[in-house]
């Protein structure tokens, strides 16, 4: 399988399952806990990892135990760890999801952490690794800027770029996005 580099956040999902998900100022008392990886762009990476791409994902960490989370799983996963850039200033991401273990539904909070920290400054040597790449997926979780020139990095070069768009984010329409290609509607981000 062809390179693929991923743009993207690791985070720890903490998951509290319980009877409901709890209304304003109510408390609950829950069934179970978990804590694991998690984060769009690392879950897409690990995904494309495990169907055999050769995968590298671009992200910053904190230099703490979610941090230490994320390098195991990324290694685990045989990801290099080499693009992942990591800020003692700052905090891996961790997300609260509650869920409703009768229907499954789900309330997600997401702390982006470190990587709402990320600058293009900070990634010139991935850039480099998004040109030789056939394939560049990523999914606005880092700052717009640096989403915005990694995907006019991959234009540039004929690599085929992906925006996965399930966050909904102000400022961006969706309605000019062609199948496979994010540029139709990069002028939309602001």
């Amino acid at each position: 399988m062809s390179e693929i580099t991923v743009l993207g956040i690791f985070v720890a999902d903490i998951s509290f399952s319980g009877p409901k998900i709890p209304s304003i100022g109510e408390t609950i008392l829950g069934k179970k806990y978990n804590v694991g990886p998690g984060g769009k762009g690392c879950n897409q990476a690990i995904a494309i990892a495990r169907l055999g791409g050769n995968t590298n994902f671009i992200s910053k960490i904190g230099k703490d135990a979610y941090g230490e989370l994320a390098l195991k799983t990324l290694e685990k996963n045989k990801i290099s760890t080499e693009n992942i850039l990591q800020d003692g200033n700052q905090q891996t991401g961790v997300a609260g999801i509650l869920v409703d273990q009768n229907t499954g539904k789900n309330a997600i909070n997401v702390i982006v952490g470190a990587p709402s920290s990320l600058r293009i400054s900070e990634i010139e040597k991935q850039i480099n690794l998004i040109k030789k790449s056939k394939i560049f997926l990523t999914q606005l979780e880092v700052p717009k800027d640096v989403t915005l020139h990694c995907l006019k990095t991959a234009k540039e070069k004929p690599i085929k770029e992906c925006l996965e768009l399930a966050n909904k984010v102000a400022g961006i329409s969706t309605t000019k996005l062609g199948a496979g290609d994010a540029m139709p509607f990069i002028q939309d981000i602001k």
